[in-house]
């Protein structure tokens, strides 16, 4: 019998290595490496068609390949179709991941179950009884007479099952919970998540079968297991929201066959999971009197744009100042703050400082600086800002106000829901005109603080 080989891989970078080691030499952690058995790679390609090491080896001009568009199926859900990039692609590999009680399972049944009406379509669960699933099934009051369930850990049977059926579309739920049998390590491994997702997204290519995977999530809000996982996978998906918000936000971290960073929005009731169309309208849930230090920014998420409100909260400190950012990056109110006392004339040092984006967005694009900046003087002088005011525009070091992409998109959202002037870049000023929306181009950080 041939030797098993076996390797060392580092659980926070997923880097390979033939010996083990103490510190990871690519990304520097501790004691983060964990002993992988390597399975032999069969010969053949086994009618993987249409991927790399499929068919026979030749060598031909870029221009030659087919640009044949990929056929693709919904999901039933228009939010879940915007993140996959337009549904589901045969074949492919798509990561589910989230929090306990994020709502990835009921996410994925009421998908399957409406699917199932059109074509096959399987449920593997490993974590619940079939009981449990029909229970969630039965109290969402979706059609439960076509869609196949399957109780089972072992990725071995999971396979030979699925070869059988050939369904469309299959959930595993979840790949920490599933095990080969001739590894000794536990279940939720390094070993066996990385081998289990190589064998069942090898049945994927094969058949042409659409792959979801659940995963679970750490301490510190990544992916659990291997790193290595991520390059295997076809598309990486993220369900965010915490237990004291019913909106959950669905974001693509990678995507082989659409944008990535796009954002559906879904709101938990008890019908399960419905869609927000419009999620600039939550986001906008606003009080009858503004107080000071509250602004409405116009971001980007990817393909479409988005209207957040922005908080600050500037008061004296007792003690240390502190910073804090929810939403949004540390470091940028720091320096934010820093470029606000050299060219706008306002000292916060002394100062305690608290933003927050209104929702539970996550707002890491620079478009953010001119909203932000407004809302700290705002709320710094006590000046409460027009209802009927957006921001947008990026702030350089020096004090100059910098242009953002799709300028004149987020011009047409904030117009369309009511606004009547906006404070943006010079730059992204255009020639047409948007009804009923007073465009106010900027250069320099005293010419925008000049109209508070």
């Amino acid at each position: 019998m041939a030797k098993n080989k076996t390797a060392f891989v580092c659980d926070a970078c997923g880097a390979d290595f033939t010996k083990w080691q103490g510190q990871c030499t690519e990304c520097g952690a501790w004691n983060s490496f964990k002993e992988v058995r390597l399975a032999s790679a069969p010969r053949g390609s086994d009618g993987l068609k249409g991927y790399a090491g499929a068919t026979e080896s030749r060598i031909q001009t870029l221009q030659d390949v087919s640009l044949a568009e990929v056929p693709r199926f919904s999901s039933t859900l228009g939010e879940f179709d915007r993140v996959l990039g337009g549904g589901f692609v045969p074949g492919s590999v798509v990561l589910v991941g989230g929090h306990p009680g994020a709502g990835k399972s009921t996410l994925l049944l009421q998908s399957l179950c409406k699917l199932s009406q059109s074509q096959k379509a399987l449920y593997v669960t490993g974590e619940e009884s079939l009981q449990q699933v029909a229970m969630r099934a039965k109290r969402l009051g979706l059609p439960m007479d076509r869609l196949q369930v399957l109780a089972e850990t072992n990725a071995e049977s999971i396979v030979a099952l699925a070869q059988r059926e050939a369904p469309g579309i299959m959930v595993v739920d979840s790949i920490q919970v599933v095990h080969l049998s001739d590894i000794t390590s536990a279940p939720g491994s390094v070993s066996q998540v990385r081998e289990c997702a190589a064998v069942l997204t090898r049945f994927a290519k094969q058949s042409g079968t659409v792959l979801i995977l659940v995963g679970h999530v750490t301490k510190e809000g990544s992916l659990a297991g291997p790193k290595v996982l991520e390059h295997i996978i076809d598309c990486s998906i993220m369900l965010e929201g915490g237990h004291d918000s019913r909106f959950r936000t669905l974001r693509g971290h990678k995507n082989r066959f659409g944008a990535v960073n796009e954002l559906g929005v879904f709101a938990m009731t008890e019908q399960g999971m419905k869609e927000v169309p419009n999620p600039s309208a939550i986001f906008l849930q606003r009080a009858d009197e503004i107080a000071p230090g509250s602004v409405v920014m116009a971001t980007w998420e990817a393909t479409r744009p988005l209207l957040v409100e922005i908080q600050a909260l500037v008061d004296n400190s007792f003690g240390n100042p502190r910073r804090v950012a929810v939403g949004m990056e540390q470091n940028r109110l720091a320096m934010l703050l820093a470029v606000l006392h050299r060219h706008g004339g306002l000292m916060l040092g002394d100062q305690d400082v608290f933003v927050n984006a209104v929702g539970g967005v996550k707002i890491m694009e620079p478009s953010a600086d001119l909203a932000l900046l407004f809302a700290l003087v705002s709320s710094f002088r006590d000046i409460p800002l027009p209802r009927e005011l957006v921001v947008f525009g990026e702030v350089g070091l020096s004090g100059e106000i910098r242009p953002v992409p799709s300028g004149q998109e987020r011009l047409r959202e904030a117009a369309k829901h009511g606004f009547k002037r906006a404070i943006v870049p010079a730059a992204n000023t255009t020639k047409e005109k948007i009804p009923g929306l007073e465009v106010i181009p900027v250069k320099k950080i005293d010419e925008a603080l000049a109209y508070i």
